[in-house]
């Protein structure tokens, strides 16, 4: 058991393990509420840049993520750093040459989401958090640079707390404890959660490239054998690409000089913007699949990629993220209105019933995608082709998915709804 000393940081309602920004979004709407907050991360978020430069890691968030942010307060801090607005989709088969083009005007809607640098969405939420601990200290704890070391439940039945111990040895207790710290969890490993999980044997290579001819705000996917090319629109009219290709073609890609790889990348995106007139930084990173086998147990839950990690060819990822946190602060609402604790199963299950099929679906999708559009099959390429087509020409079809991305959907949480 964790003794009480001098280095106990004292009780909170609600302590998060991990400040990215799905971590950071619960702390900010758990601190809008008026609970006792504690956040922690390895290290505060990047708050300069050069002027120009673009990070490599950048999402697609959706309406959805955007209504949750703006919910927040953060929305006008991002654009004020930088979003870029995708109006247009264009995406196409590279063997069968079948394509699909999806366009917000055609419900009405100013765009299909924005284009942010991560390091911008995490940096404006921690900007919010910070604002909350200036006003009320004792109400919200930033804890960062901070890990942590040791996990447990102590107290009587129907009383118990978790208690959170630190590497540097500072402690403290909560009703509640989430794991919004990434795919290699240490509350989803504390907690004994398993994971089913799936290699892709394939590697994301990110960089921005300079275009010769204007993106249009349009995000651009090309399906290739070897795996999914992005090109995602950026407002100094660059482009940020996520090429997700098998392992001995991400080698070759990797091992080009930037003439080289800017070459294979115009083939490759069959130079539908022309020539590639740069090419800035590449990095590279494995993907899988993974789903945690339960999200909640007493006093203790998992949101954002702790909970599920998803093949970026749709770019859902966060967002899938962001409606965890929405679905958690339903629940935590209903447990306060009913009287019980945050951390009781009773109310923790409300969370996990409402996400962990919802999430799965999603990863099943984008699993079944991959393995489709990488099958190079004649019989499988004529039949993803002609699906392709139907879905473009036939009526009801392009709208459906256009709504499923935007958010537009009337079962979606509180803080995520059009409809609140």
């Amino acid at each position: 058991m964790l003794e009480a000393d001098d280095h106990a940081l004292g009780h909170v309602d609600v302590a998060i393990v991990g400040g990215g920004m799905v971590g950071a979004a619960l702390g900010c709407a758990c601190a809008e509420r008026g609970l006792r907050v504690a956040v922690m991360d390895g290290q505060p978020p990047q708050r300069v840049w050069p002027a120009g430069q673009v990070d490599l890691r950048v999402s697609a968030l959706s309406r959805a993520s955007q209504r949750l942010l703006e919910r927040l307060g953060v929305w006008p801090r991002m654009v004020a750093l930088g979003v870029s607005p995708y109006r247009e989709m264009q995406v196409w088969d590279a063997v069968g040459h079948a394509e699909i083009h999806f366009d917000s005007a055609e419900l009405g809607e100013p765009d299909l989401g924005h284009i942010v640098e991560n390091r911008v969405t995490r940096l404006a939420l921690w900007e919010r958090l910070e604002a909350f601990a200036a006003a009320d200290p004792e109400r919200v704890q930033l804890l960062s640079p901070a890990a942590p070391a040791l996990l447990e439940i102590n107290g009587e039945q129907g009383r118990e707390l978790i208690q959170l111990q630190l590497a540097d040895q500072r402690r403290l207790s909560a009703e509640l404890v989430v794991g919004a710290d990434g795919r290699a969890s240490f509350v989803r490993e504390a907690l004994g959660i398993g994971l089913e999980t799936a290699d892709y044997a394939q590697r994301a290579i990110v960089a921005n490239v300079e275009v010769a001819h204007w993106h249009r705000e349009t995000a651009w996917q090309r399906f290739l054998p070897t795996g999914p090319l992005a090109f995602l629109p950026l407002a100094d009219g660059r482009c940020s690409i996520v090429w997700s290709a098998d392992e001995a073609r991400a080698e070759q890609l990797l091992a080009l000089d930037d003439a080289g790889f800017s070459a294979e990348l115009e083939v490759a995106f069959d130079k539908r913007l022309g020539p590639i007139l740069s090419t800035g930084p590449r990095a590279a990173f494995p993907l899988s699949r993974q789903h945690a086998l339960e999200y909640v147990r007493p006093h203790a839950a998992l949101i954002g990629d702790a909970a599920h990690g998803i093949h970026p060819l749709a770019g859902q990822g966060v967002n899938l993220g962001f409606l965890d946190v929405a679905e958690l602060i339903d629940a935590i609402d209903h447990a306060r209105a009913k009287g019980r604790s945050l951390g009781s199963l009773h109310s923790l299950r409300r969370y996990e019933r409402a996400r962990r099929g919802e999430n799965a679906a999603m990863l099943m999708a984008m699993d079944l995608f991959k393995r489709i559009f990488g099958n190079r099959n004649p019989a499988l390429v004529g039949a993803r082709n002609l699906g392709l087509f139907a879905a473009e020409h036939l009526p009801g079809i392009k709208t459906l998915f256009i709504r499923q991305a935007l958010g537009l959907g009337d079962e979606l949480p509180t803080l995520a709804s059009h409809s609140r």
